[in-house]
Order: structure tokens, then C-alpha cells, then sequence
């Protein structure tokens, strides 16, 4: 099982309770010496003959080690899954780091160029679909802002995983807070049985008045350290994403274009396109995304549902658990926060999460798809480097970014829409055929989309579907 070192002592759930080994660390090195668990210890340990004596001392010193990291942390007092305080302030010192450049307030002219970029991309895309553009002013965000923004939805979706995250890591621990009333027999009782074996005549009270803050502290890890690193995973995405609707799902309580100036330019930076067409082509997409989640009444409740049922579905990987927590040294909070990213949540391989996974993959897919063709019938030829664009895209939300990948690795949440092609050659092939009014009626009720098996298959969709779906004539659209 997991383990996890704190000066010497091996803290986490084996075979000593709360990994606790003896004979190493600061506790000398003699199989006799003090504080050793010899036959002969005669360090300053609890217990008579017989007995495995604790080093109250290091006992001690160990508890003053986690409370320092835990309280550096921010976490004490905190007993959730998530600290998502300590996120947000991890989130805000990494983008604010000088080694990132800061994260400077829009400036006017920025804001300005966005909002006049989103308003052209409207009357291009009024002759693209029939759903209409969505009523609130369009928004230039900081990096920070974006975080602000968009951690409220951050903390729906990621909540059902972290708390089985803190379930599986501290499992065999008694909830602290529930000893606290028992007298010594009945607190003997609720310690772990490895414990107790190791006290066959009840844990000394001398360790019994150390033992509810150090339980405490040690459920407190998982969610520091998950927290720690969530912190960091969304600071990463914040660099990355270009607009409120880049990942494809609602992080919005509402339909809201958003672009973020900063990260918008050095993606034109990196693929040699002038910024003023980055800026349109990006425009263009957050706003058919907004368009879409605005209009169609029962998607972003079908997106969200889809999401938390996945998460539902994550669980941590037992094997890889004991594989990485193997040696930490929790004096380095920054080594115990990279664990979480290390491929420890992972789907369920079962039959209904299979289900949720195929599910959501479609869905991102549908969305995407039906963003990349809208926006491709709205660029055409007004602007020339639309394909260019329109393929980095494409590349970009199949593969995700090293942050997007980051934060799957953390959550064990995949976002990338793997159809994404397939579905906009399938909304194109419905456009061609009745016009961007049938495809566009397709969102009309769930039950109207294409299948995933669909999405391989667009002329055998169309014939499926002419009985109910009205497509037009084609000279349409």
C-alpha cells in the first residue's frame, strides 16, 4: 500500500498505520540505539517490553512537519475535497509570476479591438446559421479573469472526483473530528486495526493526546495536495485558452463571448498569421459556441450532465497509487502536489462508464463540429487564411494543449472532441443537402443528432433521417 515519508518515518496507509516505520531518520541508526524499535531500545519510546516503542520526539517532530506544510498550504480548518480558496490563490501567484511576463490588466485598446472583432464575426455568422447572436456585450479577458470567471463551473465538474480522491486516500483513517468524545477503550477501538496490534495493551495515553491532530493532518494531505496541483493545472489553462468557449463546454453560467487578448496574439504568433485575422477566426468560433449553448435550451444541461456522470465514473488507480506515493518526502509540497498529475484517476472499465465516456465524446464532438462548419461557411472567401486557421484548430482541440493534457492527467477527465472531423463532414453533408437550416434544426431535440456510429456515415444519416426531419430544398442556405 501507499506510502509516505516524513523525516525517516513512512506516513501513509501499510502495514505500520499512517506509515509510520521505525529505525530510520533522525532517530538514530542503531538496531539498539535510542529511538531505534529494537529488543533493546532504550530511547525515550512509549511502551513496555514486548512492545514496538514510539520516538516521541520524532513523533512529535513529524506532527510539527505536516501542521508547517499544511498551514504553508493554507488547509488548516479546511476538511472538503477540495480547498478551492487554495486553488484560486495557487492559480492567481502562478499567473502573476514574473517568469510568465504577469498578467496585466486588458488594456482599452485590446478591449476595443475584441469587441469590434466579435460584433464583425456576428453579421458573418447571421449568414451562416439561423440561431441568432446572444444579447450580452462581448467581454476582453485577463488571465486571471478568466479563472475568476470560470472556476465556479471548474468546481461542479471537478467536486464528485476529488472527493473520491480524498475517500480512497484517507480510507483507512478514523474521521479525527469523531474521537474526539471517546474515552480511552472505545478510542482504542476505532484506531485501525494494524494500530491496535501494535499496542496489545491499548495505545499509551501519552500517544493518544498526539494521535487526533496527527489524524486530523493526515486527511487533510490528499485534498492539499490535489489542490495544490488543480491550483496549478488551471493557472496552465489560463495561458492557454483563447476565449470563454475554447474547450467546447459550458464554463459560463450563461452564453457570454469572451476572448482573451494576450493568449489570442501569441497563438498568431506562433503559426505566422496576421493577429487581426487570429482575432476574427477566434471571434467567429467563441461566437457560434455562445450562439449555440444560447439557443438551443436543452444543451448546456445535456453538456453538464454528460461531464458530472463521467466524473461520477473516475476512480484512482490502486496499482499506480502504491507505485508513485511509494517514497514522498512531504518537506517538498511541491513533489506531493506533481503526484496528483501522474495518471493516478482513471475511467472505470465498466459497461455504464464506457457509456458515459462514448456519451461525452459525442457531444464535444456534435459541438465542435458544428462550430467548425458554421464557421467555415461564415469566413469563406472574406478571409483568406480561414483554412489555415481553420486546420490549426482542428489539430489543436484534437490533440489539446500541454495544459489540456495536464489537467487530464489530473482529473482523469479527457475533453478532447476525437470525432471532431467526422462530425463537421456530417453538418456539412446535412447543409449540402437541405441548407444551414436543416442542419441547423438537428439541435432541435436530442434525439435528432447523429449517433456516434453517425458520424462515420453522413449520406446513410441523411436518408435515415428524411422521414423526420424536414431538410429543406437545396438550393437553401
Amino acid at each position: 500500500m501507499p506510502r509516505l515519508r516524513v523525516s525517516g518515518y513512512r506516513w501513509g496507509m501499510s502495514d505500520h498505520p499512517f506509515g509510520f516505520g521505525f529505525g530510520s531518520g533522525n532517530s538514530g541508526s542503531g538496531d539498539d540505539g535510542p529511538g531505534s524499535n529494537g529488543p533493546g531500545s532504550n530511547g525515550p519510546g512509549i511502551g513496555g517490553p514486548g512492545q514496538n516503542p514510539f520516538d516521541m520526539n520524532s513523533i512529535g517532530a513529524a506532527l510539527q512537519q505536516l501542521g508547517a506544510f499544511l498551514q504553508s498550504a493554507g488547509t488548516s480548518g479546511e476538511t472538503g475535497p477540495v480547498n478551492w480558496q487554495m486553488v484560486r490563490d495557487i492559480a492567481r501567484q502562478q499567473l502573476a509570476s514574473a517568469d510568465v511576463g504577469g498578467d496585466p490588466v486588458v488594456a482599452e485598446a485590446q478591449a476595443r479591438a475584441v469587441s469590434e472583432a466579435v460584433h464583425l464575426a456576428d453579421l458573418w455568422l447571421d449568414e451562416a446559421t439561423v440561431l441568432p447572436a446572444t444579447s450580452t456585450a462581448p467581454l476582453a479577458w485577463s488571465r486571471s479573469e478568466w479563472l475568476e470567471q470560470t472556476l465556479p463551473m471548474w468546481q461542479r465538474y471537478v467536486e464528485p472526483i476529488a472527493v473520491h480522491m480524498q475517500q480512497v486516500v484517507g480510507g483507512a483513517m478514523p474521521n479525527a473530528s469523531e474521537l474526539g468524545g471517546l474515552d480511552s477503550e472505545a478510542l482504542n477501538a476505532a484506531l485501525p486495526e494494524q494500530f491496535r496490534a501494535m499496542f496489545p495493551g491499548g495505545v499509551p495515553a501519552e500517544m493518544m493526546s498526539m494521535l487526533q491532530p496527527m489524524l486530523g493532518m493526515a486527511q487533510q494531505l490528499g485534498s492539499a495536495a490535489f489542490s495544490m496541483q488543480l491550483g496549478q493545472a488551471l493557472a496552465a489553462l489560463a495561458k492557454e485558452v483563447v476565449g470563454a468557449g475554447d474547450i467546447g463546454i459550458p464554463l459560463l453560467p450563461s452564453a457570454t463571448c469572451a476572448l482573451l487578448p494576450r493568449n489570442v496574439e501569441e497563438l498568431g504568433q506562433g503559426i505566422g498569421v496576421d493577429a487581426n485575422d487570429v482575432r476574427l477566426y477566434l471571434a467567429l468560433r467563441e461566437s457560434a459556441h455562445q450562439r449555440l449553448f444560447a439557443h438551443v435550451p436543452w444543451l448546456r444541461a445535456r453538456m453538464i450532465g454528460a461531464i458530472e456522470e463521467y466524473a461520477r465514473g473516475i476512480r484512482v488507480d490502486p496499482d499506480r497509487l502504491q507505485e508513485v506515493m511509494g517514497d514522498v518526502d512531504l518537506s517538498n509540497p511541491q513533489a506531493l502536489s506533481e503526484l496528483m498529475s501522474s495518471g493516478l484517476l482513471q475511467p472505470q472499465d465498466t459497461d455504464e462508464q464506457r457509456a458515459a465516456i462514448a456519451r461525452l465524446e459525442t457531444l464535444l464532438a456534435l459541438v465542435e463540429g458544428w462550430v467548425d462548419d458554421v464557421v467555415s461557411v461564415a469566413a469563406g472567401a472574406r478571409l483568406p487564411t480561414a483554412q489555415a486557421l481553420q486546420e490549426t484548430m482542428r489539430r489543436r482541440r484534437a490533440a489539446g494543449g500541454p495544459a489540456e493534457r495536464t489537467f487530464s492527467s489530473l482529473v482523469g477527465m479527457d475533453l478532447r472532441p476525437r470525432a471532431l472531423r467526422e462530425a463537421a463532414t456530417l453538418f456539412a453533408a446535412v447543409r449540402a443537402s437541405g441548407g444551414t437550416q436543416a442542419r441547423d434544426a438537428l439541435w432541435a431535440h436530442p434525439d435528432m443528432l447523429p449517433a456516434a456510429d453517425d458520424l462515420t456515415d453522413p449520406l446513410g444519416f441523411i436518408e435515415r433521417s428524411s422521414g423526420p426531419l424536414d431538410l429543406g430544398s437545396p438550393d437553401e442556405g
